[in-house]
């Protein structure tokens, strides 16, 4: 790819990071957590603007003082790659020993954007920070492009891998935040998900001995199974047939959304974790003949307060009937 840094400075929504940290919302959410300033503060900074007390005169022409997330955030410092990174005479693993992050790993990969991506204090979620949720297939196929994919990415592995370590990251939080009942509802959708996704492939961990409730030991073990779970899976072969496969377990679930022991909260956290790996699944195997009953699925999750399961286990069985037939009648 060329022109990478033009495509960054003016497609890239990192680029523009810095500038949420002016808005009214992010001055709202300042007053309300006691932060002076929102450009300046570390709890701020650390994801929206890495680079805001490096001195001006440090900055190349194309990468202006007031950048939010640049190349060296996702590439690794640029000192020991800068040089040689586009070399047509290098390989691609002669350019990562020379110092570039290896981004093609999807280990990696997700280890690099889910910091970010996936937790926040819980302090700023109250004042009004968004909830974010790690989904690295989607978030990558999404982000204009400056780079191609190359070597053997899959979208249904990246999908696995980012629901891995998004669940370490979850549970690492939780850990410190053991009576934060928000949070624990959120991991537990998660748990439910991964659990529903035993036997896609006989090498990877099973999360079934994995309590639902997030009891601290239960907590810990899951932070263990999820890294174990992402290292694995991101080195496992991923061909149409386990994605199929993924789809028609995940598609099956319809019966937990009516389990009565179950709060409205708890089946709206798994719900949405779920349309999203609906969503990327059938992306990676090129099911478009699913995009509406999809985009109904999405509908009925997005609201949390407004979640109705009945209706959302009633639409999972009609996407279930529908991603049971197979391609040859389609």
């Amino acid at each position: 790819m060329r022109h990478q840094v033009d495509t960054w400075r003016r497609l890239d929504f990192h680029a523009r990071a810095a500038n949420t940290l002016t808005s009214a919302r992010s001055e709202q959410i300042a007053k309300a957590t006691g932060i002076a300033d929102a450009t300046k503060s570390a709890r701020c900074t650390t994801c929206h603007a890495p680079f805001h007390d490096v001195a001006v005169a440090a900055f190349v022409k194309v990468i202006p003082p007031n950048v939010g997330i640049s190349c060296e955030n996702c590439h690794g410092p640029a000192e020991a790659w800068l040089r040689s990174h586009t070399r047509k005479d290098l390989s691609h693993a002669e350019k990562v020993a020379g110092g570039l992050r290896d981004l093609r790993d999807i280990h990696t990969r997700a280890n690099s954007c889910v910091a970010c991506h996936q937790n926040v204090e819980t302090p700023l979620i109250n004042a009004g920070h968004p909830e974010l949720i790690f989904e690295l297939d989607g978030q990558s196929a999404t982000q204009p492009r400056h780079w191609a994919e190359r070597g053997n990415y899959n979208g249904g592995r990246a999908w696995l891998v980012g629901q891995a370590v998004a669940l370490r990251e979850m549970s690492a939080l939780l850990a410190k935040e053991t009576t934060n009942a928000a949070l624990a509802a959120r991991w537990s959708g998660l748990v439910w998900l991964l659990q529903k996704c035993d036997g896609l492939d006989t090498g990877l961990p099973s999360f079934r001995a994995v309590a639902n409730a997030a009891a601290v030991e239960n907590v810990k073990k899951a932070q263990g199974l999820a890294d174990d779970l992402a290292r694995k899976a991101a080195l496992a072969e991923w061909t149409t047939e386990t994605s199929t496969k993924a789809i028609r377990q995940l598609g099956a679930s319809a019966a937990d959304f009516r389990d009565k022991a179950q709060t409205p909260l708890l089946h709206a956290r798994r719900a949405e974790r779920l349309v999203l790996a609906l969503d990327r699944l059938a992306t990676s195997v090129d099911r478009k003949d699913l995009d509406a009953d999809i985009n109904a699925l999405f509908r009925l999750a997005q609201s949390v307060p407004d979640f109705e399961p009945e209706k959302f286990a009633a639409a999972l069985e009609q996407f279930a009937r529908k991603a049971g037939q197979s391609v040859a009648t389609r």
